[in-house]
């Protein structure tokens, strides 16, 4: 069937038989949205073919988070002007047919010449999500009436889902896609099997992510890195890439980013902090479908997640002057804002149930000189009883009022004087979706790709790594944060003035995701993440030179984030929840830190937020204070871009290697400026363990960027506990101390008898009564507990009994235990690490090795697996 043959389906409610338009009329509740006339040929009207998208109503709310969901029954029509006498065009019918298929994310080139869209089918009554078919990019030409899909091989067409597609102006097509193209080669250089990482939180959709290919499919390639989807790309006229970015990690939700095509200078364009600035800030609001406008400014499409019957308001964000809704960039210092301006001034309203103003579903800035939008829009509507009515405000004010079905149709919205003007006669049961109109404009700039040689050195493509440079971690919002170890960043920087461990931070720890398949793959059992819903790997280990300054390589195509370190390998600052992504032979600058629960907080991962804390060094060929004469800086220069210079000269680049140890080595001090011996050198490294080590052999001898640090508690924590620490006499026979961690940390004793753990800690070998997947121990250190006693020969939980005094009725609770790790948080598990530092009662009883192995996987998050194709871990 088509929609212009007897389409789709009868509308689920019978409806009054006013027209639109009529109840658009009588529309009251929503404000003063002025409707200029649509019935005839208007010169102010588009003189350019439009594009737009007929579906039925779904069944079923829309989810941001969900972008591989069918809502079948659409096809794409063309009309030859946005005018209601224009003859209606449907483009898509020829394969369609008689079947079902879903459309979405039309777009159109720069000549106006060719629309794009996704479009997959035929499609089930009752689509299972899990099965074919897959979203496919299409195109359709104007001129000639032609329509095909972009990849022609039903093979490669069939490998992942493809949706968004936006034109770039080399010609080529960015799109976003669960292909996963370079995450899946990564995948198997760890060697695990390619598959379609699933999406960090709720792990039920593979991850959507932004990726290239020519305009037939050839030459694709991946160019964007993230847990979570990344979706609705466009290009601004500056030849930079804008997209929606969902951050599960964080938890703040979808905002916008943008990077070069290549995913070269990935960074926050907008609006991690500006999710509370819809109609009620306790029910967020998501940035997507963003365009950008004539003059500059952003039009995003901001609703919440879903419940909000697909749509949401329009807001003209000024992304140039700001990061966030009141934080200007550098350069508008003192500005308070607001950056957002709603385009509306009507009651549109972005959380669930009625919406006064109506709610916008899509919308195409023109780029005529004027500032109108092409919009699809739904007035409100409410059912009282069978019928369709208007929202007045009395229906309004009724006690749960139940809106209707939404009626999107298209119009012409001009902002400046809030008007709209319908394009054609909506129809029921029939929603209009993803206007645009095939409008000429300049094309943006043209931002080509890099080169090995012209613009980078080809060693960082051909080893798979690029470069982060980081000024200071001392630099924090762009403020010297030395103290309280020095006045100021160059007093750090001075071994004169300030010895290493007189330095919090000491080293960088860079810390990989862990991609998780889908239950086809491998259906993992919860027991396997234990303390978290994640898993972590760690890619190695740089210090932190004296100024807080970082330049290391990474390796490439990955998602990362950092942590910086203490002495003893623990993060000082809170969790970074940013996934960073470098490309190969990329170097990514930043100037330091930031901080944490400011309000309102400051947003980060922008350049020209804030100006530099630390200058650098003062001038070229003369050495840092204090330091030796090795490294001769350029002015402005960090000491850790010094330090590499040097070392790429004569070390190949041994000081910018990740490692898998941690290894502090003092090469500034000069002992006649500082009038003291270096700082002592020191190492925790996995070949000081006896028992197994986290990451291969060869990757302690030499790392690389397949090198990984997989951390699983059966394999590598637990047999910590058990591993004899016993010093003999000189007969080699007495035993003078064992301190062997089960000797003490048992239920039973020497001679078999029943007692109450040290510490009310069991760290013996039985597996938990709680989850049986897992060992007593691991709940014991990470999870509260009930203390017990030995009574009559067994253990038992220790009750006290209270009396109510209402009742007099006595009632017995059990005393609790608090657990001596607090997952991904090793410096706050004091009640653990307090017990093994030089005054505790345990110093010495975990070697500085083991200690440090524990650290990095608290940190990371305690999981009681880190790979999720280990043979031990639990399947459902």
């Amino acid at each position: 069937m088509s929609f212009t043959r007897n389409r789709r389906f009868a509308a689920a409610v019978r409806c009054m038989t006013s027209s639109m338009f009529g109840l658009l009329a009588a529309c009251s509740g929503g404000g003063s949205i002025n409707l200029g006339s649509g019935q005839t040929a208007d010169p102010a009207t588009v003189d350019f073919p439009v594009a737009y998208v007929k579906r039925s109503i779904p069944t079923m709310q829309d989810d941001l988070r969900q972008l591989r969901d069918a809502r079948p029954d659409a096809d794409l029509f063309v009309r030859d002007r946005a005018s209601p006498s224009a003859v209606e065009r449907n483009v898509t019918e020829r394969v369609t047919g008689d079947a079902r298929y879903d459309i979405r994310d039309v777009d159109v080139n720069f000549e106006g010449t060719r629309f794009i869209f996704a479009m997959r089918g035929p499609l089930a009554m009752n689509q299972d999500e899990e099965d074919p078919p897959t979203w496919a990019i299409w195109e359709y030409e104007i001129k000639t009436d032609t329509l095909r899909r972009v990849i022609t091989s039903d093979t490669v067409a069939a490998e992942g889902n493809d949706v968004s597609p936006h034109y770039l102006p080399d010609g080529r097509i960015v799109f976003s896609s669960t292909r996963q193209r370079q995450s899946q080669a990564i995948l198997r250089d760890e060697g695990k099997p390619g598959f379609e990482a699933q999406n960090e939180q709720g792990r039920d959709e593979s991850a959507f992510l932004l990726h290239v290919m020519k305009d037939d499919g050839s030459d694709m390639h991946q160019v964007s890195f993230n847990q979570s989807s990344d979706q609705d790309p466009t290009v601004l006229t500056s030849g930079r890439l804008m997209w929606s970015r969902w951050e599960g990690a964080s938890g703040r939700g979808i905002h916008l980013y943008t990077a070069n095509p290549d995913g070269t200078d990935l960074q926050l364009l907008y609006g991690a902090r500006s999710h509370a600035t819809g109609t009620d800030p306790d029910v967020p609001v998501q940035f997507v479908r963003a365009r950008e406008m004539q003059d500059g400014n952003v039009l995003a499409l901001v609703r919440p997640f879903t419940d909000a019957d697909f749509g949401g308001d329009l807001t003209i964000i000024d992304t140039k002057t700001y990061v966030e809704n009141t934080q200007p960039v550098a350069a508008s210092a003192g500005l308070a804002g607001p950056a957002q301006q709603r385009a509306t001034r009507n009651d549109v309203r972005t959380l669930e149930g009625p919406s006064p103003g109506g709610r916008f579903n899509s919308a195409f800035p023109l780029w005529d000189g004027t500032h109108r939008i092409l919009v699809t829009w739904s007035q409100c509507r409410l059912m009282v009883g069978t019928t369709i009515v208007p929202c007045t405000s009395d229906l309004l004010n009724t006690a749960n009022p139940v809106s209707a079905p939404p009626l999107y149709s298209a119009f012409i919205f001009d902002p400046d004087d809030n008007t709209l003007k319908p394009l054609f006669e909506p129809v029921e049961g029939v929603m209009i979706t993803d206007l645009v109109a095939a409008q000429p404009r300049s094309l943006p700039a043209v931002i080509l790709d890099k080169v090995p040689t012209l613009d980078f050195d080809p060693a960082l493509q051909a080893d798979g790594v690029g470069i982060l440079d980081i000024r200071s971690v001392y630099d924090f919002d762009g403020r010297d944060a030395a103290t309280p170890d020095a006045p100021s960043i160059a007093v750090l920087a001075n071994p004169a003035q300030r010895t290493a461990d007189q330095r919090r931070a000491r080293f960088l720890r860079i810390e990989k995701a862990v991609s998780l398949p889908d239950d086809d793959v491998l259906d993992i059992d919860n027991s396997a993440f234990g303390a978290s819903n994640f898993m972590r790997e760690i890619l190695g280990y740089v210090p932190i030179e004296p100024d807080g300054s970082v330049r290391v390589q990474v390796p490439a195509n990955v998602a990362f984030r950092i942590a910086v370190l203490d002495r003893n390998g623990r993060r000082l600052f809170p969790v970074h929840r940013n996934w960073l992504q470098l490309r190969p032979g990329e170097t990514r600058k930043c100037n330091g830190c930031h901080t944490a629960n400011t309000t309102p907080e400051k947003s980060h991962g922008r350049d020209g937020l804030f100006a530099s804390a630390w200058a650098g060094a003062p001038a070229t060929g003369v050495p840092f204070p204090g330091t030796v004469a090795t490294f001769s800086p350029d002015a402005g220069e960090t000491m850790a871009q010094a330090r590499a210079r040097w070392s790429c000269s004569n070390e190949t680049c041994r000081s910018s290697r990740l490692s898998v140890d941690v290894v502090y080595e003092d090469v500034w001090t000069d002992a006649t400026a500082a009038g003291r011996a270096p700082d002592a050198t020191f190492s925790y490294g996995y070949g000081q363990l006896t028992t197994p080590q986290p990451t291969a052999p060869g990757c302690v001898t030499a790392w690389t960027s397949t090198c990984r640090i997989v951390i699983n508690y059966p394999q590598h924590i637990h047999p910590l506990w058990s591993v004899p620490r016993v010093t003999l006499a000189a007969d080699g026979v007495t035993v003078l101390t064992d301190n062997t961690c089960t000797r003490c940390h048992s239920t039973t004793d020497a001679g078999g008898a029943s007692r109450v753990p040290a510490g009310q800690l069991d760290l013996g070998d039985a597996d938990s009564d709680e989850v049986p997947t897992q060992k007593r121990a691991y709940r014991e250190l990470l999870f509260p507990d009930n203390a017990q006693e030995v009574n009559m020969g067994s253990v038992t939980d220790i009750l006290v009994t209270t009396i109510d005094p209402a009742t007099g009725a006595p009632t017995s609770n059990p005393v609790g235990v608090n657990a001596s790790l607090v997952a991904g948080n090793a410096r706050g598990s004091t009640r653990f690490f307090d017990r093994f530092a030089p005054t505790g009662d345990h110093a010495g009883f975990l070697s500085p090795a083991e200690l440090r192995l524990v650290s990095e996987w608290v940190d990371i998050g305690a999981q009681y697996f880190n790979n999720p194709f280990d043979p031990a871990v639990p399947l459902n």
